[in-house]
């Protein structure tokens, strides 16, 4: 879903204390930068190629048209009390552009902005300079504000351990994401693609016959349907290669391939490798 922010050039920020019971909102993209900081609450994020855990004390950084969705564990749907809470950032996609991208002393903030594009996660201690940051920034008005979030990046770009979220081979699908169609397949697919799913299961859910989707398909993703599972997969192999101690099998079955042969073979004419290699040369 590409969800429209009340932000424009007069009004560039958009900063907020969430408290929810849970998180909701599905996925979606954004021209905006948002910032979303976790005070309490656990889920899991998915974000562009990946799905990581999140908890308390945890911070994640989308960069400008990055899918992303947060989602609480089911068993906190429909109970009363409180399961997330914390500060949501939001800021215009052209902020601060020309000084940002041409002063020397915005170097720091250029590249954590240019970083945020693969989607950020840092883990931060409750009584640090970013969490007191974060919880001013929702208070603050005007020149204070904007004050407040260039202080807020430059601490984070230059002082905080952070890792990137999605795979070095993720390809942003934003250009696609803006056909509605084609939204609603990509947000399945990336929410199903480690299951078995077939052509008609899919093409039933856009209301389309088989031979018709394969075409469209095609059309709007330069792949076939399997070649584009079978990427996502891989991506996410990548991932769980370089961030899990899980071994090669385990990794295979958890990425949605029948057989060892079968994830070796797909992996090595992607990637080049094997995934022991891979790892290897990851560490």
């Amino acid at each position: 879903m590409n969800e429209k922010l009340a932000i424009s050039t007069t009004h560039p920020i958009r900063a907020r204390l969430y408290d929810y019971p849970c998180f909701t909102y599905p996925w979606h993209y954004h021209d905006e930068y948002e910032i979303i900081y976790v005070e309490e609450g656990e889920g899991e994020c998915l974000v562009g190629d990946s799905i990581v855990p999140y908890s308390k004390g945890d911070l994640f950084f989308f960069g400008s048209g990055l899918p992303h969705s947060m989602q609480s564990p089911s068993r906190c749907e429909g109970m009363p009390e409180q399961c997330v809470r914390g500060v949501n950032i939001q800021f215009e996609k052209d902020f601060m552009h020309y000084s940002i991208s041409q002063y020397s002393q915005f170097i720091s903030i250029r590249n954590l902005l240019e970083e945020s594009s693969r989607g950020i996660k840092l883990s931060l201690p409750r009584a640090g300079k970013v969490v007191r940051l974060l919880k001013q920034l929702p208070l603050a008005k005007g020149a204070e504000q904007i004050i407040l979030l260039l202080s807020l990046l430059q601490t984070i770009a230059t002082g905080e351990e952070r890792k990137c979220l999605t795979t070095p081979h993720y390809t942003p699908t934003t250009s696609i994401l803006k056909n509605e169609r084609m939204e609603k397949v990509i947000a399945y697919l990336n929410k199903h693609y480690t299951e078995p799913i077939g052509l008609n299961e899919i093409a039933s859910y856009i209301a389309m016959n088989p031979a018709a989707f394969c075409r469209y398909f095609k059309e709007n993703t330069g792949k076939t349907l399997k070649e584009y599972i079978l990427e996502m997969r891989i991506s996410y192999a990548c991932k769980l290669l370089t961030g899990s101690r899980m071994n090669v099998s385990q990794i295979c079955v958890t990425c949605g391939f029948d057989t060892p042969a079968h994830f070796y073979r797909v992996f090595k004419r992607l990637i080049g490798m094997t995934p022991t290699l891979y790892r290897e040369q990851m560490e």
